[in-house]
């Protein structure tokens, strides 16, 4: 079967009984079957475990996994492939600009709405402004702040990607709009049968001179590159009350290193992926030829973000780096299942062009309704003192 733009639009229709669409890879490492991976670690020094039913074989049993990347976290993975993509796609970009704020290198001077943490109903965007005005007091953000699975025409227009990966409007106060909606995609990766799950890693950081890391220092923790030697176990003298640690806390000195969470080697890692036609039917656009292909048009969105972060070899963290070997799509229909021709990132984008076309024709608020170029925000006074606040640089 070939995933066509007709179909996607009649799949997503009021009265369709199509499921959805279901991929499935096997993935492995890109050093072979076996080699040990890291899966995501959490607070605790936890990786996420669990027991699952496997159907390889005559009868099912359940078996143990380790989460490697969860339904959020991925989630999060596809979003940044959209936001890359985000110019050749035409899609709408909001974008809150740091560049007035004095921050550390390594954080970013603007950040995407593709990467506010809870989309469109985050607070980032609650506490930004534009040309001076606070954003949720402007036209536009008025229209985003009102908007909702039963009318959602702004998200459509300025945030597709909340009524497709999901959101929850719970930063406005008691009193506010609590506005949610349940994503419709859901993708995870697991591995399956661990070989273990209590594998540590053994190192040490060495040093060339090899200073005593039983020497004291004493240093501020803003700025370490004061500190001074502690004589004996004399207490740092004056009124600074400077932190007073091991030399090997500034990162000199020989140190052993010993980590819970080393990689693990699994059986098998696999990757399910779905967009649900029935979640979608929760978005209703208000007529029926605006919902089939306004919802067409999310599935198209949820495919692009699927072969874009996951389509072809793929790092996800330090020592897990992993490449399809295998994949199978499932249009899930009505009257039963249908293999499906899998997609290439470039099938996938121009399918959402096709999709975008008839959503326009349908009076949908895309494709030239999207704004070619971002629209910038700046951060509100409360949130540009915090910002200096946490990183008082250069003062």
């Amino acid at each position: 079967m070939e995933i066509t733009s007709e179909l996607l639009v009649a799949g997503c229709a009021d009265e369709a009984e199509d499921g959805g669409i279901l991929i499935r890879q096997s993935l492995e490492p890109l050093g072979g079957p076996g080699v040990p991976v890291r899966p995501a670690s959490y607070a605790g020094a936890k990786y996420q475990k669990d027991r699952r039913w496997s159907h390889e074989g005559e009868v099912p049993r359940p078996v143990d996994v380790v989460v490697i990347d969860n339904v959020p976290s991925q989630a999060n993975r596809a979003e940044a492939q959209l936001e890359r993509l985000a110019p050749s796609l035409g899609l709408p970009m909001l974008v809150l600009d740091l560049s007035g704020s004095v921050l550390p290198p390594h954080l970013p001077s603007r950040l995407s709405g593709f990467r506010f943490p809870h989309r469109h109903a985050d607070a980032y965007l609650r506490d930004s402004t534009l040309d001076g005005v606070a954003f949720l007091k402007t036209e536009v953000g008025k229209e985003i702040l009102a908007a909702t699975a039963d009318d959602p025409r702004a998200l459509l227009q300025w945030f597709p990607q909340s009524l497709l990966y999901g959101y929850w409007q719970s930063h406005m106060g008691k009193k506010g709009t609590q506005a949610k909606l349940a994503r419709s995609w859901v993708s995870e990766i697991t591995g399956w049968e661990p070989a273990t799950t209590e594998s540590s890693t053994l190192g040490l950081k060495g040093d060339a001179l090899n200073l005593s890391v039983d020497d004291r220092v004493a240093y501020d923790e803003d700025d370490p590159t004061g500190w001074t030697l502690v004589a004996g176990d004399k207490k740092a003298a004056g009124k600074d009350k400077k932190k007073q640690d091991a030399l090997s806390s500034l990162g000199h000195g020989q140190v052993p290193v010993e980590s819970s969470l080393a990689g693990l080697s699994f059986r098998s890692i696999n990757q399910v992926a779905s967009v649900s036609f029935a979640a979608l039917r929760r978005v209703d656009f208000g007529d029926p030829e605006a919902n089939a292909a306004g919802r067409a048009v999310l599935v198209a969105l949820a495919l692009v973000g699927h072969t874009a972060s996951a389509g072809r070899s793929f790092s996800l963290r330090s020592g897990c780096e992993l490449r399809p070997v295998a994949s199978s799509w499932t249009w899930l229909g009505a009257d039963g299942d249908a293999p499906a021709d899998g997609l290439s990132p470039a099938d996938t984008q121009r399918l959402f062009g096709e999709v975008v076309a008839v959503a326009e024709a349908a009076g949908l608020p895309v494709g030239s309704a999207w704004s070619t170029e971002p629209l910038v925000l700046s951060p509100s006074p409360s949130l540009a003192s915090v910002i200096a606040a946490t990183y008082p640089i250069g003062e």
